[in-house]
């Protein structure tokens, strides 16, 4: 593997073919062990293995046959020598769907650092992409 953007722009398409494989270690494979992830509702895993674990159980039940549609990367660079940033997009499928609705879109922030000559996912943000139409529509709901 090489230090390019072409190499870090990669890993988000391998992330989403494990996953529709439900290959949960496959999903964290370009994960370094003491990767912070913060998942789209808070949760914040402080290392490879404890994301692996939590998604184990992910996989097997509320997200069980889904798949990962329409992934791209808007946005690649490295910021400076040994070090990356990829954005990347992409929808959720559940089974029995063909398209995923508007709200099941989510946004990556990937930060890469080149560690025995790979590339390694040091920080992950995981967000929900949210038109403004949406969240005003989601703000107007009553509370409880």
């Amino acid at each position: 593997m090489e230090q390019s953007v072409e190499a870090i722009s990669a890993i988000p398409g391998r992330m989403y073919e494990a996953w529709n494989r439900g290959d949960v270690a496959g999903f964290f494979a370009d994960f370094a062990e003491d990767v912070l992830f913060a998942e789209l509702e808070g949760t914040i895993y402080r290392s490879r293995a404890e994301a692996i674990a939590a998604h184990e159980t992910i996989f097997a039940t509320v997200m069980k046959g889904s798949r990962l549609v329409r992934g791209e990367v808007p946005f690649a660079r490295i910021i400076s020598p040994g070090v990356g940033v990829v954005h990347a997009r992409v929808g959720i499928l559940m089974p029995g769907e063909e398209e995923p609705p508007s709200t099941r879109f989510s946004m990556q922030l990937f930060v890469t650092v080149w560690r025995d000559d790979r590339w390694v996912v040091v920080a992950l943000e995981n967000a929900r992409l949210l038109s403004l139409e949406t969240m005003a529509a989601l703000e107007s709901l009553p509370a409880g």
